[in-house]
C-alpha cells in the first residue's frame, strides 16, 4: 500500500524509508496491558527454554504482536509462530515483525481455535516444542475444550503449555478489577469469563498435558 504513494514521481532520497515506517506505525496497534507485562511474562518463559539448541513455539492469539517480538529478541533460538484469526491484528503482528527486524518470527497464521486443530494453519502433529496462551481463555466459549485437545496433538513429548491471565481460584476471583471484568465479558458473551484453575487443570490432565 506504502507503494502507492510514491508512484508517478520521483522520489527524494530518505523519503521511502520515512514512508515505509509511517505506514508500519499505522498497522502497528499498541496494547498498554502487553507493554506492561511482557517482561514478566517473559521471565517465567526463559525458565522453560532451552537456550543450547533450536526450538519452535506458538502462540495463539498474538494480538497485537507485542508479546511475540519482544519474545524473540530476548529468545533468539526460539522460533515463533504467533496466530491470530482477526485480520487487523494480522496485519499488526506483520509490522511489529518489519519494523523490529526479527528474524526467528514467522508470519501469523489465521488460526481458529473453536476448529479441529488439523485446521490449524497446517501445523503438524507433535511440532511444537512450547504453546503460550496470553489472555485469551477468558473470551473462550465452548472451544475451550477443543483448544485444549488441540494443544495436546501439537505439543511433543513433554513439551510445555504456558498460559498467562486472570483466572478464579476455587470458584473465587479477586482482587475486584477482576470481578467486574468477569461480569463484563459475560455481559458481552455468557460463555465468556474467567475460568477456574482447576476446570483447566483437569482439562490439561485429560489432554495429556499435565505430568
Amino acid at each position: 500500500m506504502w507503494l502507492e504513494v510514491s508512484q508517478g514521481r520521483q522520489t527524494i532520497p530518505g523519503e521511502e524509508k520515512q514512508t515505509v515506517c509511517l505506514w508500519l506505525a499505522a498497522k502497528m496497534l499498541v496494547s498498554p496491558m502487553a507493554e506492561r507485562n511482557k517482561d514478566s511474562i517473559l521471565e517465567v518463559l526463559a525458565d522453560y527454554v532451552d537456550d543450547t539448541c533450536s526450538t519452535f513455539g506458538l502462540e495463539l492469539g498474538s494480538g497485537t504482536g507485542q508479546h511475540v517480538v519482544h519474545f524473540a529478541q530476548a529468545l533468539p533460538t526460539v522460533i515463533w509462530q504467533p496466530s491470530e484469526i482477526n485480520p487487523a491484528s494480522q496485519q499488526s503482528i506483520s509490522a511489529y515483525i518489519r519494523a523490529t527486524k526479527v528474524t526467528n518470527v514467522r508470519e501469523p497464521l489465521s488460526i481458529d481455535v473453536s476448529q479441529p486443530w488439523d485446521q490449524w494453519g497446517g501445523l503438524c502433529q507433535s511440532c511444537c516444542d512450547f504453546v503460550v496462551i496470553i489472555n485469551l481463555l477468558h473470551m473462550t466459549d465452548q472451544s475451550l475444550e477443543g483448544m485444549f485437545k488441540g494443544i495436546g496433538q501439537l505439543l511433543k513429548p513433554g513439551g510445555i503449555c504456558l498460559a498467562y491471565g486472570p483466572f478464579a481460584m476455587n470458584g473465587i476471583i479477586l482482587p475486584e478489577s477482576n470481578v467486574q471484568l468477569d461480569k463484563m465479558l459475560q455481559a458481552r458473551n455468557p460463555e465468556w469469563g474467567l475460568k477456574d484453575v482447576e476446570e483447566l487443570r483437569q482439562l490439561a490432565n485429560t489432554n495429556a498435558l499435565l505430568a
